[in-house]
C-alpha cells in the first residue's frame, strides 16, 4: 500500500470521500465488546475503513439485518467432500465460511507433494481463503503403503509458501513423546508457526511433554476433561462438528467467559450430503447457539479466535483496517445467511454462489490407480480349524472390536457368508502386489461386493463382499475408471462414482456428487442388504485406518491396535 492509498482511506473515514460501498443501517456485531452496534459499514479496497454514518459510491441498505465478521473453519480437509477447491468453495461461501485453513494429508498420501501443489494451485484464485497446514504424517503409520514418504526435508520445500501457516496435526503423538528424530525436525521447521495437535487420550506428564514440543492445538478432544487439561496447558481447542466426529454439544457445555477466547469451530470431515443440508461453520454456531451459547460469543469463536489462533491478520472482525469479509444473517437465532461479502465483494446470496472460476487442471493428479492383474488365489483366506479373529462393526462407530467366532471352512478355505463378509486392501500407489485380507462382520452385504480407493489415512483400495467373483469384478472396475466407489451384485456392476483426482475426489460438482452417493446409498441397503444402521461407504474407508481401536486391515495384513503388531487371521 502506498501513502497515497493510505491518505485515501484516512479521508473516506474521516467522511471527505465517498466509499466505493457502504452497507447502511446494519446491525453490527462486535466481537471485541460483545456489543450489537447499530450503523453503517464503509468498504474501499476490498477493506472496512470506518463504522458509524456514511456515504458510498454504491449504497446497499440492510434495514436493521445482522452484520457478521466472516466464518474461520479452523480444521478441514477438503478432499473429505470427494470434490475439489473449486467445487468446495462454491458450497461454504455462500454459507458464510470465508477462510478454511486446511490439511491436505488425504491427497498428500496419495500424490505426496504434488498434491499439496495441486490444493495450492486450485485455490489460489478462488473467493475462498484457502491456507495449509503441512501434513505431518505421511505416511500416518508405518503398517501400511502410502502413495508418498514427506520427511522433513520435502515439507521444508513449501514451509515458507505464502499461504502455508504451519504443520499439520501431529497424529504421531508416540513419536512426539519418544523423541524421535524425524518427527523432531518437521516439528523444528515449523517452529515459528503453528503446529496442529491430534493426540486423543493423552494426559499427565505425557501430555505436557507434547504440548512442551510445540503442539498448539488440538480437535481431538471427546470429553470435558480432555478439553480443560488442554485449555489449562495453553492449547487452542478445536470444537469439533462434521459428519463422522460430532463432539460440539459436549464440549460445548465446558466453554464459559474465561475459556472461550481459547475455543475455535472446525468441521474437519464433512461429506457432500452434510455440506449441502447443514453448511459449515454456520452450522457449528447455529448448534452452539442452540445449547445455549450467547451468539455473539459464538461468532467470536467462529471468526476472531479462529483468525488469532492462526496469526491471520486484518481476519476475524468488522472494525477499520480489517479485510471486508462480512456474512448478512437474518437474525441470531436461526443464524440464516443471507449474503456474503468476501473482500467487499458479493460472492454469495440465499446460499447460493455468485461466482463462476475455471478449474485449474488436475492431469497429474489423474492415473492414481496402479494395480496388476487379481484372481480369486489372491482373495483366499486359508486358516486351519474353524477360529477366526474377525474385526467387529459397530453401528455409527470408527471403533471396531476384536473377536473370535467359528467360520464356515471348505477344503481348508474360509466361506463367507451370513453376516461372515472378506475384506481386501490391495496396495495400488506402487504396484507391490499387497494384498491384506480380513473378515468382518455386522457389515450385512449380501451377493455382491463393494469396494472403493478411500480408504483413510493411506487410500489404498479396499473391497468387502461374500462373493470372491463380484470383489474381483469390483477392483477391475475401479481400475478401469481410475479410481472412485463401486457397487457389484451377482456379476453385475450397479453403480460407480467415479473420483479420478487422485482416486478421492471427483471432477463434478459437489451437487452430482450428492446425487450419486444418495443413489447408491439406496441401492447398498435395498438391493446389496447391508445393515440400515451402517454406512456403507464411510465404514469401508475406516477399516484400514490402523490408529482407532481395535481390530483393523491394512494392505500388509491384519493389525492389532491394542497390541500394536499384525496377527494371524486364524486362531
Amino acid at each position: 500500500m502506498d501513502i497515497r492509498v493510505l491518505k485515501r482511506r484516512i479521508d473516506i473515514a474521516k467522511g471527505d470521500r465517498r466509499a466505493e460501498l457502504v452497507l447502511k443501517d446494519a446491525n453490527i456485531v462486535d466481537v471485541f465488546t460483545n456489543r450489537i452496534i447499530r450503523g453503517d459499514v464503509a468498504i474501499h479496497d476490498g477493506m472496512v475503513v470506518a463504522i458509524g454514518d456514511y456515504i458510498g459510491e454504491e449504497e446497499v441498505d440492510l434495514s436493521g439485518r445482522y452484520l457478521s465478521p466472516g466464518f474461520i473453519d479452523g480444521h478441514v480437509h477438503i478432499e473429505s467432500s470427494m470434490v475439489g477447491p473449486t467445487e468446495f468453495a462454491k458450497a461454504i461461501l455462500p454459507r458464510g465460511t470465508t477462510t478454511i485453513i486446511a490439511d491436505p494429508h488425504e491427497i498428500a498420501n496419495v500424490k505426496g507433494l504434488d498434491g499439496i501443489r495441486y490444493i495450492l494451485n486450485e485455490s489460489k484464485n478462488l473467493p475462498l481463503d484457502i491456507y495449509i497446514m503441512l501434513p505431518s504424517c505421511v505416511p500416518a503409520t508405518p503398517f501400511e503403503n502410502a502413495g508418498a514418504i514427506l520427511n522433513a526435508d520435502d515439507l521444508m520445500k513449501l514451509m515458507d509458501e505464502d499461504r502455508v501457516l504451519g504443520l499439520g496435526e501431529m497424529m504421531n503423538y508416540p513419536g512426539v513423546i519418544g523423541g524421535d528424530e524425524e518427527v523432531l525436525q518437521k516439528i523444528l521447521i515449523a517452529r515459528d508457526k503453528t503446529i496442529d495437535g491430534h493426540g486423543p487420550m493423552i494426559k499427565g506428564k505425557e501430555l505436557n511433554a507434547y504440548v512442551a514440543a510445540g503442539i498448539n492445538t488440538e480437535h481431538e478432544c471427546s470429553t470435558v476433561e480432555e478439553m480443560v487439561d488442554r485449555l489449562s496447558l495453553g492449547m487452542y481447542i478445536h470444537i469439533r462438528e462434521g459428519s463422522a466426529a460430532r463432539n460440539l454439544k459436549d464440549l460445548i457445555k465446558a466453554v464459559d467467559k474465561d475459556n472461550l477466547r481459547r475455543c475455535i469451530f472446525c468441521t474437519d470431515d464433512k461429506q457432500p450430503k452434510d455440506l449441502l443440508k447443514d453448511g459449515s461453520i454456520d452450522h457449528n454456531i447455529r448448534l452452539a447457539i442452540g445449547e445455549g451459547m450467547d451468539p455473539i460469543d459464538c461468532i467470536k469463536m467462529g471468526s476472531l479466535n479462529a483468525a488469532e489462533c492462526y496469526g491471520l491478520k486484518g481476519k476475524g472482525a468488522i472494525a477499520p483496517g480489517y479485510i471486508a469479509d462480512l456474512v448478512v444473517l437474518d437474525n441470531l437465532e436461526d443464524f440464516n445467511v443471507l449474503k456474503v461479502y468476501k473482500a467487499g465483494k458479493l460472492v454469495g446470496r440465499n446460499r447460493e454462489p455468485l461466482f463462476e472460476i475455471a478449474d485449474m487442471g488436475s492431469d497429474n493428479m489423474r492415473g492414481s490407480i496402479n494395480v496388476g492383474d487379481i484372481g480369486i488365489e489372491d482373495l483366499t483366506i486359508d486358516i486351519e480349524g474353524g477360529r477366526a479373529n474377525i474385526i467387529k462393526l459397530n453401528p455409527h462407530s470408527l471403533i471396531t472390536e476384536k473377536v473370535e467366532r467359528e467360520v464356515s471352512i471348505e477344503g481348508g478355505k474360509v466361506i463367507a457368508g451370513e453376516d461372515m463378509l472378506k475384506v481386501a486392501v490391495v496396495e495400488r500407489h506402487k504396484g507391490t502386489g499387497n494384498i491384506g485380507l480380513a473378515l468382518v462382520e455386522g457389515f450385512g452385504l449380501q451377493n455382491g461386493a463393494i469396494a472403493s480407493t478411500i480408504a483413510h489415512d493411506s487410500h489404498n483400495m479396499i473391497v468387502i463382499g461374500d462373493r470372491d467373483e463380484d470383489m474381483i469384478l469390483a477392483i477391475d472396475e475401479l481400475k478401469e475408471v481410475g479410481g472412485g466407489i463401486t457397487m457389484v451384485r451377482d456379476g453385475e456392476i450397479l453403480e460407480t462414482l467415479p473420483l479420478r483426482i487422485g482416486g478421492i475426489m471427483s471432477d463434478e460438482s459437489i451437487q452430482e456428487v450428492d446425487g450419486k452417493l444418495s443413489a447408491m446409498l439406496r441401492i447398498a441397503h435395498e438391493q446389496l442388504k447391508v445393515y440400515e444402521d451402517i454406512d456403507p461407504f464411510m465404514t469401508l474407508s475406516f477399516i484400514a485406518l490402523p490408529v482407532i481401536p481395535e481390530l483393523k486391515v491394512t494392505d500388509m495384513g491384519l493389525f492389532d491396535v491394542e497390541e500394536f503388531r499384525f496377527i494371524d487371521i486364524g486362531i
